[in-house]
Order: C-alpha cells, then sequence, then structure tokens
C-alpha cells in the first residue's frame, strides 16, 4: 500500500495498520514525529485534525510552510522538505492513555535510518522519551547534545490542547532557523 497515495512511502507495517500514514521519502531535511494520532486524527486519518491543535498554525507562523495547511494537505509537507510519522503508529489517544506495547521506538529508528533526514524533530517530550529511553525532565525544548542515527534531534513543545497552558513558540522558531539553513546548504549541493 501506498501512503496516502502521495508520498510514495511504504507502510512498513506490511498490512496497512497505521491509522494515519507515514508521510516520508528520502531528500526530507526533517521529520516531526509525534507520539500518537488523537482520536480526532486517526477518525479523520489526518494528521493533527483536531481544531483546538496548533500544528498547522505553528508550521505557519514559524515560516515551516508558505501557508497554513488544513489537516487533510499533510501529503503536501515533502514538497516543502518535510516528513511526518509518530512513535505509536498504531494506537490513537493521549499519550498517559496508551499502552506500552504502542510504543515502537525501533521502528522509528529503522525509518530515520532508511529516509536519512537532516533533523528529527519530536512534537512533545512524551515521544521524544519513549524513543530515546529518557525522563522528560532531563529532554530540555530544543536542539539534543546527541543525534538519532545520525540526524539531529529537537524536542518541541506540544501544540495539543493539552499542552496549551505549557506552549512555546520559541523552540519552533529555532527548528525553523536550523532547517532553513540546512535547506540552503542541501540546495546549494544538489545544484553542484
Amino acid at each position: 500500500m501506498t501512503e496516502a497515495g502521495h508520498s510514495g512511502a511504504p507502510d512498513l507495517t506490511g498490512g496497512g495498520e497505521y491509522l494515519v500514514p507515514d508521510v516520508l521519502q528520502p531528500g526530507l531535511t526533517l521529520v516531526l514525529v509525534g507520539t500518537a494520532p488523537s482520536k480526532i486524527s486517526a477518525a479523520r486519518r489526518a494528521y493533527y485534525a483536531n481544531p483546538m491543535n496548533k500544528f498547522w498554525r505553528t508550521l505557519f507562523d514559524v515560516g515551516l510552510t508558505p501557508r497554513q495547511l488544513a489537516p487533510h494537505e499533510f501529503p503536501l509537507l515533502p514538497g516543502f522538505g518535510i516528513g511526518l510519522t509518530d512513535v505509536a503508529k498504531r494506537h490513537s489517544g493521549v499519550d498517559a492513555a496508551l499502552p506500552g506495547e504502542a510504543w515502537r521506538p525501533d521502528e522509528l529508528r529503522q525509518k530515520i535510518m532508511q529516509y536519512r533526514p537532516a533533523l528529527v524533530a519530536f512534537t512533545s517530550k512524551r515521544g521524544a522519551s519513549e524513543t530515546l529511553g529518557q525522563p522528560t525532565a532531563k529532554l530540555p525544548y530544543g536542539q539534543q547534545d546527541f543525534r538519532l542515527e545520525g540526524a539531529e534531534v529537537w524536542v518541541l513543545p506540544s501544540t495539543s490542547p493539552l499542552g496549551h497552558n505549557h506552549f512555546q513558540l520559541g523552540p519552533w522558531q529555532a527548528l525553523a532557523g536550523r532547517f532553513h539553513q540546512l535547506r540552503k546548504i542541501q540546495q546549494l549541493q544538489e545544484i553542484k
């Protein structure tokens, strides 16, 4: 099965069991990694589909996309050098309610190795914690001082409605700055 019929990235489950398809392909500058789709996102088969989630507005506000995309437009992101996936692809709901078997950090690492993005940014501390094996308290927002399968690692404040009181735009702005810096380097290399 081809992911959403657009990205060309295979559903690595082999059975189409992802609730929201990956948006992954070679040559991406950035892969944004969520925890798991919300119930609304799973029902709509679209990333960050809850109208109260600030994800799509944030991408536009910090300059990662040229306009604010609607959730169903997620397959357009590779055109901007951005991919999407989750740590828990087969479960939906709030992080605290996910069962232990929902988390698949090894599967995520395999995808990062396969597609080789320059940047991997977790859109919540919980997803980062489950993947990196570190408590959330030890993961500051922003760029981390280690890599994941060769990619720079960033941890971002969640755009979820549950995290609105703790949301900060600063780490997202810093990521966007680094993203544009790396995009320019990649584009120059492609010209040569």
